[in-house]
């Protein structure tokens, strides 16, 4: 087959157009195209009157070959290159100790899945309950102010992406196509088939739900096993070899390959594996508030006459500012059409997210506007990341009145160095509520200052974006792990535990649902290879 790239027609081009444009490009008759199939679709709106949709097309042709022979040089045309996954082995037989998945979110359900089609059985540890018991007990903070500490936004079946806006897509190099196999399980999970292409693909909460149980009973057909509320409480390193797991403080399961896939907010479990003397050091991370503005006035500024245009979608965007003080700015986990949520995982703390649903047509655009800090403002331990965000939270818990309820303040007031009273035109959306306030204590002095310089800044790139009546909600603190479980390039394991896999967000090594898919991936390939060489070495 032959790919295309950069065919680009405009926004409200016709059924036919796409064929049309594959004919001229190739110089070909309408007989001599067997088939085509879109791989992506993207859109350039910088002109706002004229935005062009941009497509890459697979085509066969009755002579690939051929044409590509005689279009030699010209850009935008090339053989297909290979995206179906290829598993690097299966298990022979059943004589090995089967492998232990800790975690249940997105990177360990694809270790948990790429294990079990290889044949290697493996056992999933999740300290969290089932999806859809999970989904109730998150209700119950969002709508009762009952926070279940097991059982929440960050813990259960599917992790933190279950409640988010469920985005698809990531910048990280993937020269194996291995984000091509996590989109395709998920389309035969019950995913859209548009995200095969769309450039931005996401599929919302309520769809995640039902495609997280269809992958559970994947796994478990083919002999894999999931244990909820499996909370690992020891780890038995003899050596430095991980030879077994204490769970729920009283049972034993022996364990050679263990994955930790535990998410970035496993506090608990960050602490255990520091204190059994595991390799853990200090990342980077951000701090930050969620800003939210009516979706129509994004749309209008990303689309102008085009929005609401139905495969444009709800507008997102991407800003960054690089502050006076060092400090850069940016925008994270935008969510159009979406709700800030309350996502704390421990008493006495407040924490914010955001969601979107597939429809993306709630009122509100929400996104963090997050500065970035490192290691140089918590020097004074391995995990103090943790205990600055646990400051960050409990303080914010306090502005908030200690019921849960967010602190918030119109971004007019905000910049004018006042606390809020009432509100504007803005509802925010957070639940259980907001209690206005003056967010100046929120965040350390050199985060808020960086806000406010960059606030008026992204104004002028989204006209609005600092309106009066703007509502920022605080605060965001889990934006990705405060630490690293550092590990080895070429067999993924701890650098000083052999048997341990540290992987995906917790560990340091992704940041959304498809990094730490394909993260899940990578791990398990290296799992099976380590099993398989055991088996053959004995």
């Amino acid at each position: 087959m032959l790919r295309l790239t950069d065919i680009q027609l405009p926004l409200d081009h016709s059924d036919t157009a796409i064929k049309a444009a594959i004919l001229q490009k190739l110089g070909i008759e309408n007989e001599e195209l067997i088939k085509f199939s879109i791989f992506k679709r993207s859109y350039d709106a910088r002109k706002k009157t004229a935005i062009v949709l941009i497509y890459t097309i697979d085509i066969e042709t009755a002579d690939d070959q051929k044409i590509l022979n005689r279009l030699s040089g010209i850009s935008g045309i090339s053989l297909t290159p290979d995206t179906n996954y290829h598993f690097v082995t299966h298990a022979a037989g059943d004589q090995f100790k089967r492998p232990v998945v800790i975690g249940f979110g997105p990177c360990g359900l694809f270790v948990a899945l790429i294990l079990a089609q290889m044949g290697f059985r493996p056992i999933v540890l999740e300290r969290g309950k089932e999806v859809r018991e999970r989904t109730k007990d998150t209700w119950g903070l969002w709508r009762k102010r009952e926070l279940q500490p097991e059982s929440n936004v960050q813990f259960g079946e599917g992790g933190a992406g279950t409640f988010s806006d469920g985005k698809l897509w990531s910048q990280i190099k993937d020269p194996k196509h291995y984000g091509r196999k996590v989109l395709t399980e998920f389309v035969k999970a019950g995913a859209p088939s548009e995200i095969m292409y769309v450039s931005k693909p996401h599929i919302g909460t309520f769809r995640l739900v039902k495609m997280i149980e269809e992958m559970r009973a994947s796994i478990e057909t083919l002999g894999g096993e999931i244990r909820f509320q499996q909370k690992v409480t020891d780890f038995d390193i003899r050596n430095g070899q991980v030879h077994g797991l204490t769970i729920n403080e009283n049972e034993y399961l022996p364990a050679d390959h263990v994955v930790l896939a535990i998410g970035h907010s496993a506090r608990d479990t960050f602490e255990l594996v520091h204190q059994r003397g595991i390799y853990v050091e200090a990342k980077p991370f951000s701090i930050g508030f969620r800003i939210e503005h009516p979706q129509s006035l994004i749309d209008q500024a990303r689309f102008g006459p085009n929005a609401g245009n139905k495969i444009l979608g709800s507008a997102d965007y991407k800003l960054v500012h690089h502050a006076k003080n060092g400090r850069s700015v940016y925008s994270f986990c935008m969510c159009p059409g979406g709700t800030v949520v309350a996502a704390a995982s421990e008493p006495g703390r407040v924490v914010t997210n955001g969601m979107s649903q597939y429809s993306r047509n709630e009122r509100n655009a929400n996104s963090a506007i997050v500065v970035g800090i490192s290691p140089a403002d918590y020097p004074e331990h391995p995990l103090a990341g943790i205990d600055f965000q646990r400051r960050l939270e409990s303080l914010a818990y306090e502005l908030g009145g200690k019921n849960y309820n967010a602190p918030g303040q119109l971004v007019g007031d905000f910049l004018a160095k006042r606390a809020s009273t009432e509100l504007g035109t803005i509802i925010p959306s957070y639940k259980p509520g907001i209690t206005l306030c003056d967010l100046a204590d929120a965040l350390p002095a050199y985060a808020i200052d960086a806000i406010r310089e960059a606030l008026p800044a992204f104004d002028k790139q989204i006209k609005g974006f600092a309106m009066n009546d703007a509502i920022i909600t605080g605060v965001e603190t889990r934006t990705s792990s405060p630490i690293r479980i550092k590990r080895n390039d070429d067999n993924l394991q701890s650098v000083n535990t052999q048997g341990l896999y540290p992987a995906g967000e917790g560990a340091g090594y992704a940041g959304g649902i498809l990094s730490a898919a394909i993260d899940g991936i990578k791990v398990a390939e290296a799992v099976a290879l380590s099993i398989q060489n055991a088996i053959v070495k004995s």
